[in-house]
């Protein structure tokens, strides 16, 4: 749009339905926290700037709001004396002359670009106010919109509602857009002659109208205007978008068998054609390309999943896990800061750590990169082709070459050269019928104990 947009999102509630440390818009929907979901769709709709209204935790909500694109201003609401007097605490930057004013809320995550450029279309089309409204079979509790003649007459709260109005099922949920050459002064109109003595800003509809003002509503999925006051409600909105995003991959070409064991991240990207069976967990910043199966009880963070690939089931992908086309990591194993080359395998009961695997390499079960020693960390590198025996130790720093054998049961903690053959194990040694003499003498000592009982 041609027009410019300043937003107010107001992010002041206070955290003591959560019953929380920290700030209520902080708590995370899909590993994100609340106000971002927010931020980007505003910053989808074409806005510009952004004024934060905010209250307690007030540096940490602002620095959760910051996104690339929009310039962010925080003002701090030092009373809470209802909505209409919050959108009027960033009164010196609505002055500054925008052609709209977008009022939207930190606690509600699922609202995507759409409604809010619906309600900013309508204002570009003569609109002075346009309240965004959703239609719900449960209406109790929320305000009611009354239209006449396609304009909106009246939000009216439940209580002061006639039986006809409490008929309604269009309610309103909040979100606003506003004229912004008209905004101060609508706003500037709302008293608090109320029960609560509070400035609600829902009274802008009348001060609207009385004015000769055109309002109107737009709707908008009751989903995503979802709010949250507790953890209850928390986890409905984490359901809520767990449900949308996995509909979305669905419908892209992803295979879940059972969609509803698996749960994403904000960012996660799945390619089409990949599978991924059932209760797998997404971390932040997992990518998986097209083809590759992502096997049951899986978990992924921080990881890139190349065409292919294969993981699990039961493995652990943890940050700066890279897995290249074709290579697999099996059940019960834990990949961590690593490259997997192509083809090469890590099959079972197995941690590689801060390592290079090269490409067609094969490590056997029970291997282990010895990454840590206490303070730092480091490097395994293995090259291409070689083949790691089960249950071998790999002491970092070390190099394993191309087309090397390490021999099960190996501790290795010099390199290797390409195409060699180490052992890192004790001789094997016989000792006839010493057994037999350890067998009796263990079992004289377990009847020793037993008699003086």
């Amino acid at each position: 749009m041609t027009r410019n947009c300043l937003a107010v999102v107001l992010a002041a509630g206070d955290r003591t339905r959560m019953k929380s440390s920290m700030s209520k818009v902080l708590h995370p929907v899909a590993g994100r926290p609340m106000i971002a979901h927010v931020m980007a769709s505003i910053a989808a709709t074409g806005v510009s700037d952004v004024v934060l209204v905010l209250g307690r935790d007030a540096e940490k909500v602002a620095k959760a709001g910051t996104l690339d694109g929009l310039a962010v201003e925080s003002v701090l609401q030092t009373e809470r004396l209802g909505t209409g007097h919050a959108v009027l605490t960033a009164r010196d930057a609505i002055a500054r002359g925008y052609d709209d004013v977008l009022v939207a809320y930190g606690d509600v995550p699922l609202i995507t670009p759409g409604p809010l450029k619906a309600a900013r279309e309508a204002l570009a089309t003569g609109a002075d106010v346009v309240v965004i409204g959703f239609h719900t079979q449960n209406p109790t509790g929320y305000g009611r919109l009354l239209v006449e003649d396609g304009e909106l007459i009246a939000i009216r709260e439940e209580k002061d509602a006639t039986p006809a109005e409490r008929a309604v099922t269009w309610c309103n949920s909040g979100l606003m857009a506003i004229n912004g050459q008209k905004a101060l002064g609508f706003l500037s109109r709302i008293g608090n002659a109320n029960a609560k003595g509070e400035y609600y800003l829902t009274d802008v509809v009348e001060i609207a109208r009385a004015e000769g003002g055109k309002v109107v509503a737009v709707d908008a999925p009751e989903s995503e205007l979802t709010g949250c006051n507790n953890r209850a409600e928390l986890a409905v909105l984490e359901r809520l978008w767990q449900e949308r995003r996995r509909h979305e991959l669905m419908v892209s070409g992803v295979t879940m068998i059972a969609p509803e064991t698996v749960f994403l991240s904000h960012d996660t990207v799945i390619g089409q054609d990949a599978l991924i069976e059932p209760n797998v967990v997404f971390g932040p910043g997992v990518t998986v390309e097209g083809g590759a199966v992502i096997h049951a009880f899986s978990h992924l963070e921080g990881a890139y999943v190349a065409a292919g690939a294969t993981v699990g089931p039961f493995a652990r992908l943890r940050p700066g896990a890279t897995l290249a086309e074709g290579s697999k990591v099996g059940n019960f194993c834990e990949v961590k800061k690593a490259e997997i080359g192509k083809g090469a395998k890590v099959n079972h009961l197995t941690y590689i750590g801060d390592a290079v695997i090269g490409a067609d390499t094969n490590i056997g079960a029970g291997t282990i990169t010895c990454n840590y020693d206490g303070v730092n960390k480091h490097e395994t590198r293995i090259g291409a082709g070689a083949f790691i025996g089960s249950n071998s130790s790999l002491v970092a720093p070390v190099t394993i070459g191309d087309g090397a054998l390490i021999a099960s049961g190996s501790v290795i903690t010099d390199d290797v050269p390409a195409d060699a053959l180490a052992f890192g194990r004790a001789r094997q040694e016989m000792k006839p019928g010493r057994a037999a003499v350890i067998r009796d003498r263990n079992l004289a000592i377990k009847a020793a104990k037993k008699s003086q009982k």
